[in-house]
């Protein structure tokens, strides 16, 4: 059940961004784009270990990003476009941590009905 809940927050996607800076957000678009596929075939196989990982890995690339964007390069103010993406990456880490908890207490529990 509680997988579920993470399952259905994997497959939503949170890009803002101003029409007129579409061609400098070109390649942030390929990111989001290739970040959202990543995300969505882990909700499909979130039993998936390997495929967690990466997903997981997703939001710590992102987490970094925006964190560096603001705090290192100073090239993003905290704004709320800003603001939203980091509070999303964070709360799915913290969400994606949990979780594999639940994955490893699912095979715990599948080992010890085989045996």
């Amino acid at each position: 059940m509680k997988l579920n809940v993470l399952r259905s927050w994997l497959v939503m996607k949170l890009h803002m961004g101003t029409p007129s800076l579409v061609n400098g957000l070109r390649t942030f678009g390929i990111w989001t784009l290739l970040s959202s596929v990543i995300r969505c075939s882990c909700a499909i196989d979130i039993r998936n270990k390997t495929l967690y990982h990466i997903s997981l890995l997703t939001f710590l690339i992102a987490l970094g990003h925006f964190l560096s964007e603001v705090f290192v390069y100073g090239t993003a103010a905290p704004t709320i476009g800003v603001l939203a993406p980091l509070m999303v990456a964070s709360f799915s880490i913290l969400g994606m941590l949990i979780g594999l908890q639940y994955l490893d207490m699912e095979a715990v529990s599948r080992n010890k009905k085989n045996n």
